[in-house]
């Protein structure tokens, strides 16, 4: 009987280390511009950094960085690594779509970058982009009991409105194509609000491989903000709810969601605001 209820507690014991919840980010930092002054990245990226490590985030998929911004990250993030390429080279030139991870939760089995055109595995522009775009993605087993899942993240064209009708078509296609029928997480910057055709075809519940936007399933009401783009004012900007936290062959559970608006001294950490969701499995 004693040995009973010892291998009952440690069994307890060990499913409590499991991982539970994941709180999933997603972040455009506004690349280094040396041209914006008070909010350049040099006066921001301490307080970047402390709303990851603040909200204990699991994974963040971030969205215009450059590699020295990645390389400062590196630093004051310690527990965190990194996948991704530059859109520009396949490399380290240009902007990156790149995804963060606490490294001591998680490991990467592999790992890829495509490029939203109409070649993806080859460097360039779509359509009418006016700039090269890209979707980073890997897949993610926890270290500790779980499942493996999906994880993509992605850029948008700010002007091309046919790149970014074809490039939701193009993501709807390679999660299905990568991820096949394990769940997937997708965060991205898609220059696209709820009303327009790019995030009306992502969530077409007539297309098989649609996606659920985690804030319309979540178990608490939305919290703070609703546009996620700031500008650097604190003056909320209508229209301007473009960043997303979708799911897809889901077995997570939406407990929370929320447009996180920090500032220090009155000025915000990005130009956009972090969106951040919690997830139970």
């Amino acid at each position: 009987m004693k040995k009973l209820i010892y291998f009952i507690f440690l069994f307890i014991s060990m499913t409590s280390f499991a991982q539970k919840e994941l709180n999933i980010m997603t972040f455009n930092l506004r690349f280094d511009n040396p041209k914006d002054g008070e909010h350049q990245w040099q006066f921001r990226k301490e307080n970047v950094a402390s709303i990851i490590n603040y909200n204990d985030v699991d994974i963040c998929g971030m969205q215009e960085v450059l590699i020295n911004q990645i390389h400062d990250l590196e630093k004051l993030l310690p527990n965190y690594a990194w996948v991704g390429v530059g859109r520009d080279d396949g490399k380290e030139k240009g902007e990156f779509s790149c995804i963060f991870y606490n490294k001591n939760k998680f490991n990467v089995l592999v790992n890829n970058t495509l490029w939203l055109n109409e070649h993806p595995e080859t460097v360039g522009a779509g359509w009418d982009a006016k700039l090269n775009r890209v979707m980073s993605w890997a897949k993610f087993k926890p270290k500790k009991r779980g499942k493996t899942f999906y994880f993509f993240n992605t850029h948008f064209d700010h002007q091309g409105e046919i790149a970014r009708r074809e490039s939701a078509k193009l993501l709807l296609l390679k999660v299905k194509e990568i991820a096949q029928n394990q769940p997937a997480i997708i965060t991205g910057d898609f220059n696209a609000t709820p009303t327009d055709e790019p995030i009306k075809i992502i969530l077409d519940t007539t297309n098989e491989n649609h996606l659920i936007d985690t804030e319309n399933i979540s178990e608490t009401p939305h919290f703070g903000p609703y546009s996620s783009f700031n500008g650097f004012e604190h003056k909320e900007q209508e229209g301007r709810h473009i960043d997303y936290i979708f799911l897809k062959n889901t077995p997570f559970k939406v407990k929370k969601h929320a447009t996180l608006s920090p500032s220090w001294n009155g000025k915000f950490a990005s130009d956009h605001h972090p969106v951040l969701a919690v997830l139970e499995f």
